[in-house]
């Protein structure tokens, strides 16, 4: 097999992978909450600790990653993907908090030493200059994927299949796209066996660090705050996840290009300067149809944060992708740990609307970092500090 050929087949198989991890996933994050709520009864303060916990998974995978060293990445995307379909299954015999934070210690350390090996495989697989629009095609895969599995909880629930029963069904796709892992061919790989931190890449990381504050208040809070005060129902949930993986289905091959044509630094400030207004109508709006609006814009904008990864495409060698892809990812959850026990704490004893505006501070930030990434900046060929 030639290596065009050889790596059209990778690109393949991994969006294969992403599309079936999308499809776990998908309903792991659109039935989680109605899940803490309706069966195990959990308040904020409780969610932010669970939340918190879960998110300290990211520093661990940092390590992972470290012991790691030398492994073909579908191999190691694989071993995680099992971890992913183990935890997320047993939720269906969970009844107890105690036993709800275990399990997701379990999934939660698979999917978070996952989330930088897809990006980083497909920046090797990619061809030169086309890093966004292979991106944004396994974006798109992965919508694909969540949203076949929407549907198909949206038809279960809608026979009366018990909540239980549908995480099951979510490990078996985690384990499918193990097997697509295995055969992605093994030579397609990026062979820096460091994590990475240098000073040159501190924007990077600051912008890390802001997105993944502002990421865990929308996964902690945004739907907790449908489902705990607005009796948001799971198929409800269900519909507005579909509504958000069509839009992503639909956008994110077009914001690859966009972020190509564009550059990171426009795409950016626009992404978070938008957010900076969901989070206050998070705070003060009423209305829950208004809320289900911002809720879907908030859900929708994640394929902004592909111009992070293309970033890195700009400033670091092709040899360190992965290594600086894991550290970007470990500094995400510094914040993501902090703010889901902070912001679980401050609902309780201040009011939701505070938590939101935490969320606006923090997008404010990102916009002042994004705006000193350089315009001009091109793919890096050079190593050291």
């Amino acid at each position: 097999m030639t290596a065009p050929d050889s790596s059209r087949r990778g690109r393949r198989l991994l969006c294969t992978a992403v599309g079936l991890a999308g499809f776990c996933m998908a309903l792991q994050m659109a039935l989680n909450t109605n899940f803490l709520v309706d069966e195990i009864r959990i308040g904020p303060a409780r969610l932010g600790y669970l939340e918190a916990c879960r998110e300290s998974c990211g520093i661990a995978a940092f390590g992972f990653l470290a012991l790691a060293a030398g492994w073909a990445e579908p191999l190691i995307g694989a071993v995680t993907l099992v971890l992913l379909a183990v935890g997320l299954s047993s939720y269906a015999f969970v009844h107890s908090y105690g036993t709800v934070v275990l399990l997701s210690l379990v999934w939660s350390q698979g999917l978070h030493v996952w989330m930088p090996l897809p990006n980083s495989m497909m920046l090797s697989l990619a061809e030169p200059g086309r890093a966004g629009h292979r991106l944004g095609q396994m974006g798109a895969a992965g919508a694909v994927g969540s949203g076949v599995s929407l549907i198909l909880a949206w038809v279960l629930l809608g026979l009366r299949v018990p909540l239980r029963a549908i995480f099951p069904v979510a490990g078996a796709a985690a384990l499918l796209g193990a097997v697509a892992c295995l055969c992605i061919p093994r030579g397609i790989r990026t062979p820096s066996t460091r994590l990475v931190f240098r000073r040159r890449y501190g924007l990077y990381y600051l912008l890390c660090l802001l997105e993944g504050w502002r990421k865990q208040v929308f996964l902690a809070f945004a739907a907790f705050l449908l489902v705990r005060r607005h009796g948001t129902s799971p198929r409800q949930m269900l519909l507005l996840w579909m509504i958000v993986n069509l839009i992503g289905w639909m956008a994110a091959p077009r914001v690859g290009r966009l972020i190509d044509r564009l550059g990171e630094r426009r795409i950016l400030v626009f992404y978070f300067s938008c957010l900076i207004w969901v989070f206050v109508g998070y705070a003060f709006m009423d209305s829950v149809y208004v809320l289900y609006g911002l809720f879907i814009l908030d859900s929708s904008f994640f394929v902004f944060n592909a111009a992070l990864t293309t970033y890195v495409n700009r400033i670091a060698p092709r040899e360190e992708h992965t290594a600086t892809l894991s550290m970007g990812v470990a500094m995400n959850h510094v914040a993501a740990v902090s703010m889901p026990f902070v912001g679980g704490l401050i609902w309780e004893r201040l009011g939701h609307q505070w938590t939101f505006l935490v969320g606006a501070v923090a997008a404010a930030a990102a916009i002042l970092a994004a705006a000193r990434i350089p315009f001009a900046a091109r793919p890096a060929l050079h190593t050291g500090p």
